[in-house]
């Protein structure tokens, strides 16, 4: 299921039209989305249903909306466990597909950047705070329902779950999706969400911002070069809440775009549709 840089130059800063997500049905509950290694998955159960993932009590609206997600090493399998608005107890045995990652080797960073010393980890670290702090955020509302669309179109550099090589040293695997484009790109808001963090200048990630989408779901958006939004703020899916840059670890200009179901990390790339080209 992997999406590989198939998008080539500029394309349109206009979001691509969203498009419905894979749907299937199990039971009483109707899924969107993709059941497999990075996916989220988006449910609607009858109302006054309550679910658990793999015994984790996952919050539902009052009209039987859930959503779960899976991460980049998660397992052949996942138990879904529901308890229907008569009592009845159901459980589903979810199969989650595996995928095969890529290896991405980068090349000419500064050494400080692979290798932080005492005083850089101690800024890491409260960067780290911060973004653990949102990712464990469980709002009510459920901003993550509907379409998506991608915050910015362009070239796609780097792809969610590639196992990194940094200056020949190996890290942790990417988690998100990189578009290259220019510095100043404007960058729109692919849901509606709350900002969560809105950091001018993180170690690593430069300018960051997060979004919450509720239940959750968090998005994140980093290396800006300008951020068009504060912390506490409400927005609406498309309004531009930044630029792209080349801040913080990067070789060159592009926006990462991240997305989170709490500390799960998942694949942006499999809630919208594929990037349009030019």
């Amino acid at each position: 299921m992997r999406r590989r840089d198939l998008a080539r130059g500029a394309l349109s800063l206009v979001p691509a039209m969203a498009l419905p997500l894979p749907a299937w049905s199990a039971g009483r509950v109707a899924f969107s989305g993709q059941p497999t290694q990075g996916g989220l998955v988006f449910a609607k159960a009858p109302p006054g249903t309550r679910a658990a993932l793999d015994g984790r009590t996952l919050r539902v609206t009052a009209d039987g909306r859930f959503v779960f997600g899976f991460g980049r090493d998660q397992g052949a399998s996942a138990t879904l466990l529901l308890i229907h608005p008569d009592g009845a107890r159901e459980s589903q045995a979810l199969d989650v597909k595996p995928r095969r990652f890529d290896v991405q080797r980068i090349d000419g960073l500064p050494p400080k950047m692979v290798e932080p010393d005492e005083n850089d980890l101690e800024r890491i670290k409260l960067d780290q705070q911060a973004i653990t702090k949102a990712r464990a955020r469980d709002s009510e509302e459920a901003m993550w329902a509907g379409p998506w669309v991608w915050p910015v179109t362009g070239r796609i550099s780097g792809v969610y779950g590639s196992q990194r090589i940094l200056n020949g040293q190996p890290r942790r695997p990417h988690y998100g999706v990189d578009v290259a484009m220019p510095v100043g790109t404007p960058i729109v808001a692919p849901a509606m969400g709350i900002v969560s963090v809105a950091h001018g200048d993180m170690y690593f990630t430069g300018g960051t911002i997060i979004l919450d989408h509720g239940h959750g779901v968090g998005s994140l958006y980093a290396h800006l070069s300008a951020l068009d939004v504060v912390e506490g703020q409400r927005v609406k899916q498309g309004a531009q809440i930044g630029r792209v840059g080349a801040t913080g670890r990067v070789t060159g200009a592009h926006l990462h775009w991240g997305m989170t179901w709490f500390a799960v990390n998942v694949d942006p790339v499999l809630v919208v549709p594929p990037m349009p080209k030019s």
